[in-house]
């Protein structure tokens, strides 16, 4: 069995008692979490919020990056978040390898050549986060009055630890 087929199954019981149908699509409590897309984190659960409360969205990293960008605007200008909340973690992959590395494992592995691609590496956790609220905060595409706060997130505690509020 797949874990397409197991998911099916597990989406069968799941729909079987459904009852969330009714719900907006603009999120309840108009916010946007960019985090990390890493297993072990549920920012549902470890930031208390409920199915239709926020956006969540989710990449390597948890980096703002131009399709998160794209994302939150999209969250903003059409269905009304007004606070942005960005939370990175510790243990996080993305310390793990730089852009060269990566690229020639690309190269090793696939025979693909992928220039000069930034795949938003980086080795300082916290300073990870402020360049990426400072990057939003920049942004012409997010107005200077939407709050954006910047977190980092315990694989082993389950804390969240402020970084900064811009």
């Amino acid at each position: 069995m797949s874990k397409f087929d197991e998911f099916l199954a597990a989406n069968g019981s799941y729909a079987s008692g459904f009852d969330k149908g009714d719900l907006a699509m603009p999120p309840k409590r108009q916010v946007a979490v960019v985090t990390c897309m890493d297993a072990r984190l549920h920012p549902e659960k470890f930031l208390g919020l409920e199915v239709g409360d926020a956006h969540v969205i989710r990449n390597a990293g948890g980096r703002t990056s131009d399709d998160a960008l794209r994302s939150l605007v999209i969250s903003q200008r059409l269905l009304g978040t007004n606070e942005i909340v960005v939370i990175h973690h510790t243990d996080c992959g993305m310390v793990t390898f730089t852009n060269e590395q990566l690229a020639a494992k690309i190269k090793d592995d696939l025979g693909v050549d992928v220039g000069e691609r930034d795949f938003l590496p980086f080795s300082d956790l916290e300073q990870s986060v402020r360049d990426d609220v400072a990057f939003l905060r920049s942004s012409p595409l997010i107005p200077a009055n939407i709050p954006i706060s910047g977190a980092i997130y315990d694989v082993r505690s389950g804390a969240v630890t402020e970084v900064v509020r811009a």
